[in-house]
């Protein structure tokens, strides 16, 4: 069976920013979604790879080398091992796609950690 899933709706079921939750799962990777607003903290993925699409609004993806902004409908994709921190002036609402395993600010201790066991399904 396929589940079909509406992420408007989705995302209209939470407020909290910097709370990802996951939409569904596929070959070991979770699709997300979460609410930006403000900044982030700098941080790195040791072994993953991270994709953030914007849905709605716009951020700024911040690297140490200088900064892409993502407008609705762009995404990029952060290597893993680059250090960069999201931005959004206003609230973006972002699908992101990474493993599993990823732990949202990587190696980094901050109040917006949340292990990946301790994710919320929607």
């Amino acid at each position: 069976m396929v589940d079909k899933v509406n992420l408007a709706n989705k995302l209209a079921s939470f407020d909290d920013h910097w709370v990802p939750k996951v939409v569904g799962e596929l070959n070991g990777q979770y699709v997300k979604v979460v609410k930006f607003q403000g900044d982030y903290v700098w941080h790195h993925h040791e072994n993953e790879d991270e994709m953030f699409l914007v849905l709605k609004g716009k951020m700024d993806l911040c690297l140490r080398e200088g900064t892409v902004e993502l407008q609705e409908g762009e995404f990029g994709i952060v290597p893993r091992g680059v250090e960069h921190k999201p931005v959004a002036e206003d609230e973006c609402h972002v699908l992101v796609f990474e493993p599993v395993s990823t732990r949202n600010t990587g190696g980094v201790d901050h109040k917006y950690t949340i292990e990946a066991s301790d994710l919320e399904r929607i």
